[in-house]
Formats: structure tokens, C-alpha cells, sequence
């Protein structure tokens, strides 16, 4: 499998696929493709498909196998940002929002991914249920905005502001931490816990998350 991603500010992927090769999205994803390529669309278990539901994800993915030739497929991003290409392997997994992923190889697997601090999920703004990418292959997944990564040392962490955070390496943890102080919780405007990530592992913020663009265009419309 090849892929070249592409565009600016509303990017997408276009993956070319031998005979015999397969790419798995959320339905909905695709944006074109050549004719030789056949698509299923799967759901798993019902305690598979009941993980999908809680977890934000769509209840049935879509797979697209190349049946003769070379074939291509395109997915693009639902907003504007920029769209990453990770390489996921045993001891190299993902922690990523929900919105996250895009399309990925087969040997790539999701799975519900629990905060085991209740009150990081309930108060840390990434909510408590996020998603593991896992297995082996290439992951495609969007970022709201631009992207920064800061890589983390044992012991090292940094503050991040509800939905600043788009993903991070498995070793890492989350916790909140409370902003403090009466006079900064009420007027400073960051709301009333940030996001604490512990390393060892890379961290990736987005510069625009979906949920604050959408809060600024419910205000200007009051």
C-alpha cells in the first residue's frame, strides 16, 4: 500500500492498492475510487458493535479491496486541518480522540479505550471514553487545525486546555488539574480543569478544536 496525502487546509489521502490489498474506513469516508475496487461493509459482534456505540464510533466500517490491478481510493478530512499518517506496532499504539481516525491498513485495530481516572474522562474535556489504535499497519487520522507534537520524557508532563489534545502515544497518562483560585476560575475564561498528559511518549495538540469553533459560532449567532 501507497499513499500520498494532499491539499492544504481541507486535506485528504489518496492510498493506491494492488490486487489483493484492502483499507478500512467509517462509512462515509471515502471520496473517490477506481473502479476495480469492491467494497463490504462489516460490523462485528454485538458486543463489538456495542463497544462502537459507546465509543463514539460508527456501528459498521467499510472495507475496500482492490480485486485486479492497481486501484485507488481517496479519503478526505471532515474539517480543516491536517490529516497524519502513523505507523502503528506492538508497543507503539495510539491514544486518540474519537474523531480521530480516518482509514488505516487492515492490521490496524480500534478498540474502546477507558480513562481509568474517572475524573480525567468526566472533567479533563476528552471525555471518558477515548480510542486504542493498535495491531499493525499505517493509520490515517485528522487533526482539527495545525499540528504540534511535544515529546515527553519519564516524569515530564504538560497542561493542555479542554480539546487541545488530539492524541498521544499509549505511554502516556492523563489526569485534570483544577485552574485554581476563585478570581481565575470565574474570569480567566479557561473554564474550570485543564488536561494534565504525563509522559514518557509524544503528545499531539491541535491548534483548533471542532468543539470550540462551533461554541464561537453559537455565540456569534446569539
Amino acid at each position: 500500500m501507497n499513499y500520498e496525502i494532499k491539499g492544504d487546509t481541507l486535506p485528504y489521502v489518496e492510498i493506491t492498492l494492488e490486487q489483493g490489498e484492502s483499507v478500512k474506513c467509517e462509512g462515509g469516508s471515502m471520496c473517490w475510487m477506481s473502479p476495480n475496487l469492491k467494497m463490504d461493509t462489516h460490523g462485528g459482534g454485538i458486543g463489538k458493535m456495542f463497544s462502537k456505540v459507546i465509543s463514539g464510533e460508527a456501528m459498521f466500517h467499510n472495507t475496500y479491496t482492490c480485486e485486479r490491478g492497481t486501484g485507488l481510493i481517496a479519503f478526505s478530512s471532515s474539517f480543516p486541518g491536517k490529516i497524519m499518517a502513523l505507523n502503528i506496532e506492538p508497543g507503539k499504539e495510539i491514544i486518540c480522540q474519537k474523531s480521530a481516525f480516518l482509514a488505516s491498513s487492515i492490521g490496524v485495530d480500534r478498540s474502546v479505550f477507558f480513562q481509568k481516572k474517572l475524573g480525567a474522562g468526566f472533567f479533563g474535556g476528552e471525555g471518558f471514553i477515548m480510542q486504542k489504535l493498535s495491531g499493525n499497519g499505517v493509520a490515517f487520522v485528522e487533526i482539527d487545525g495545525s499540528v504540534e507534537v511535544k515529546t515527553l520524557g519519564a516524569g515530564q508532563s504538560i497542561i493542555i486546555d479542554t480539546g487541545y489534545l488530539a492524541l498521544m502515544d499509549a505511554t502516556c497518562t492523563m489526569d485534570i488539574k483544577a485552574v485554581g483560585g476563585v478570581k481565575n476560575t470565574l474570569l480567566g475564561g479557561e473554564g474550570f480543569f485543564n488536561t494534565v498528559v504525563n509522559g514518557p511518549g509524544n503528545v499531539y495538540l491541535q491548534s483548533m478544536p471542532f468543539s470550540k469553533l462551533a461554541g464561537m459560532f453559537n455565540v456569534s449567532s446569539t
